[in-house]
């Protein structure tokens, strides 16, 4: 057995004396040759005593082909990694080519930049984006309070509601008091003839008791008050009852259809953002005017909208000095639209033909009316019943309302009429 101070002069992997030995960082000491072939083994370049990875190893200030432990000056092309002259010359790279170490590096790390420039672009456009939704820009333009105006309709509901309520409770408590009042009277009513017919038999008991004499002296004025007509049998009063049908029957259906006198419909309903910079939408969406440019954010819906693909829609505009049309976005501009002048005039758009003008009209209201189906964009005048024009072609794809105005004049798309409808179901 070797003495402790002989332990300090041996490799802890061949426990024989140290030849060419190596520190690594963890300060233990090993031969070359016994390190290099424990290194062939592992993934890692760990110390044989602590298992620890060499940090100078792994770091590269000097790193050594871990067959010959020589300086890695070449790169082979064909395997793709850094080698030691004895490699090349060795059988395992036999008519390989090779490149000096810094020159490989150079051209592959030139071509690495060149993968890398898609990511730092796309790492550029990610970042414009994320800045322009994290810019208080972005929603800035949306000055009116989304929640002030939801609480606005919210708050008309709500005033309406508390108003039928209270209009209900109210009517309740007028029938109950008139109710209450017939009864009084008719309770009164009763108990006065109760009290007649009491006096009448009081009275005639009282003669029956009397004297012969004094009896037969009154006999004539007793007959008289008991022969005169008696009064028809009380009834029951009709309708004495509250009418709990009338206040509590289908109340939520009755007080929604009453409802419809509050609320509205609009069929098309105008999108802020996807009007231009100039157009200017009211606070509940239903008209445009025409203003100032303002700044937008630049959303992926500023230039689209949803429109059909099939079906019927109709909707109605008060038009003077705007446009009210189907578009269909592939085919340009203008396409099937009317364009209804300040003074009345009408010029007719359609893809098909160059447009023309018709005389001026005193119209104050307009219905556009598509069937995609039957390919067919009318234009009337409902007031009138008036046909003003029709389109018919064969719609390739969906349309869109679209809606644009001049100057300051304002398009308002004009509301139905909301009803309720009962089905009865066999």
């Amino acid at each position: 057995m070797a003495s402790r101070s002989e332990e300090h002069l041996c490799c802890p992997v061949c426990w024989d004396v140290f030849k060419d030995p190596v520190v690594l960082s963890c300060s233990h000491s090993l031969c070359r040759a016994c390190l290099q072939s424990w290194w062939t083994e592992k993934p890692t370049k760990q110390c044989p005593v602590c298992k620890g990875v060499d940090q100078r190893a792994s770091a590269g200030s000097e790193l050594l082909c871990s067959l010959h432990s020589e300086k890695l000056r070449l790169f082979c092309l064909d395997h793709q990694q850094p080698v030691c002259l004895v490699c090349r010359d060795s059988e395992t790279h036999t008519n390989h080519r090779f490149r000096p170490v810094d020159e490989a590096a150079r051209n592959h790390k030139k071509e690495l930049e060149e993968s890398l420039k898609p990511f730092q672009e796309k790492l550029k456009r990610f970042n414009k984006v994320n800045l322009k939704l994290i810019s208080p820009d972005f929603h800035r333009y949306q000055d009116i309070p989304e929640d002030r105006q939801i609480k606005e309709e919210f708050k008309k509901l709500h005033q309406f509601l508390q108003e039928e309520e209270e209009a209900r409770i109210g009517a309740l408590r007028e029938e109950e008091e008139q109710k209450s009042r017939t009864m009084k009277e008719k309770t009164e009513a009763l108990s006065r003839e109760m009290a007649a017919l009491s006096d009448t038999i009081r009275a005639t008991e009282k003669e029956l008791r009397a004297e012969d004499v004094s009896f037969l002296l009154n006999y004539k004025a007793t007959v008289e008050r008991v022969q005169r007509p008696l009064l028809e049998d009380p009834q029951l009063l009709s309708g004495a009852l509250i009418d709990e049908a009338k206040h509590l029957g289908n109340l939520s259906f009755t007080v929604w259809d009453k409802m419809k006198e509050v609320v509205s419909y609009t069929p098309v309903v105008l999108d802020p953002n996807t009007a231009q910079p100039t157009l200017v939408l009211s606070e509940d969406l239903t008209s445009v005017r025409r203003g100032e440019g303002r700044k937008l954010p630049e959303n992926p819906e500023r230039a689209s909208a949803q429109g059909p693909t099939a079906g019927t829609w109709r909707w109605e505009t008060v038009p003077a000095g705007s446009r009210a049309w189907w578009r269909n976005p592939s085919r340009g501009r203008g396409a099937y639209s009317l364009e209804f002048g300040e003074q009345g005039s009408v010029m007719i758009n359609t893809l098909h033909s160059p447009p023309h003008i018709e005389a001026p009209s005193s119209r104050c209201r307009i219905r556009v009316h598509l069937d995609w189906t039957r390919g067919q964009v009318t234009f009337c005048d409902p007031d009138t019943n008036t046909h003003i024009h029709t389109f018919t072609h064969t719609f390739p794809d969906r349309l869109f309302p679209f809606i644009n105005t001049v100057k300051a004049l304002t398009l308002r798309v004009l509301p139905l009429k909301v009803c309720v409808t009962v089905e009865h179901h066999n």
